[in-house]
C-alpha cells in the first residue's frame, strides 16, 4: 500500500515521453458547467464567487445559485466544526481549544462590529487568512467557504437570540425543562464502589512493664 500507482503532484513520471505527471488539457476544449453565469464566476478571480466583493465592496449576499437553506446551514456546520472551532470555538466566542493551550484569542464573532459585519468579510478571510489567522484556500472550497460564512450568522443569531425570534407555535418548548443526562447502566459506578479503601494503620505491639531486662 506504501507505492501506490498514482501521480504525486509536482513528481515525474516514467510514463510520458516528457517525463511530467501533470498533463495539459485537450487541446481546443474549455471548462463549462451547465450554469452559464455560475460557470463565469468560478473562471474569473475578480468574481463575487472568488471575492467576496460587488466591486471594491464586501457584498451581503450569496452568490448567484447558491441557496440559503438547511443543506447549506448544515454544510457549513459541518466544514467550520472540522476547520475553524480549534481557534473560534463551537460558539464562535474565539475560546478555542488551541487557545486555551496558548494561541493568540481572536475575536468573538458576537461583538458589534462582527455582527455588522458583510457575509463577504468572512468569506475574504477564510480565502486570504487576517492577523495571526492563516488562509484556508487550499482546504476549503469556495461553495465551502460561502456554506461556512453563512453558518457563522447562525452563531451570531444564536448567541444574541430573543423570546421573538421563536416561531409561536414552538415557544411552549422553551419553557419545558431540559432532560439530563442518563449514565447507561453498563457505565455507572457508585462512588462507594470508587473509592479506595483504606488501609487500617497497624496497631502497635503492647510492651511489658519496667522496660527490656
Amino acid at each position: 500500500m506504501h507505492n501506490q500507482p498514482k501521480f504525486v503532484p509536482m513528481r515525474s513520471s516514467e510514463f510520458y515521453p516528457d517525463h511530467r505527471s501533470a498533463r495539459y488539457p485537450v487541446s481546443g476544449t474549455v471548462p463549462r458547467l451547465e450554469n452559464a453565469m455560475v460557470d463565469r464566476e468560478q473562471l474569473d478571480p475578480n468574481s463575487y464567487f472568488l471575492s467576496g466583493k460587488h466591486g471594491a465592496m464586501f457584498g451581503n449576499d450569496l452568490p448567484a445559485g447558491m441557496k440559503l437553506d438547511r443543506v447549506l446551514l448544515l454544510r457549513g456546520q459541518d466544514r467550520y466544526n472540522i476547520y475553524c472551532t480549534p481557534c473560534h470555538s463551537k460558539v464562535g466566542d474565539g475560546n478555542g481549544m488551541i487557545v486555551q493551550r496558548g494561541f493568540k484569542h481572536p475575536p468573538t464573532f458576537h461583538q458589534t462590529r462582527l455582527r455588522n459585519a458583510p457575509i463577504g468579510h468572512f468569506y475574504d478571510v477564510i480565502s486570504n487568512g487576517l492577523g495571526a489567522m492563516p488562509d484556508y484556500a487550499t482546504q476549503i472550497h469556495p461553495e465551502d467557504r460561502w456554506a461556512i460564512s453563512a453558518y457563522i450568522r447562525v452563531l451570531q443569531l444564536s448567541q444574541a437570540a430573543t423570546e421573538a425570534d421563536v416561531p409561536a407555535d414552538q415557544r411552549e418548548e422553551l419553557n419545558k425543562p431540559a432532560g439530563g443526562i442518563r449514565i447507561p447502566d453498563t457505565s455507572y459506578m457508585s462512588p462507594t464502589a470508587m473509592a479506595t479503601p483504606k488501609s487500617e494503620a497497624p496497631k502497635a505491639e503492647a510492651k511489658p512493664e519496667g522496660g527490656v531486662k
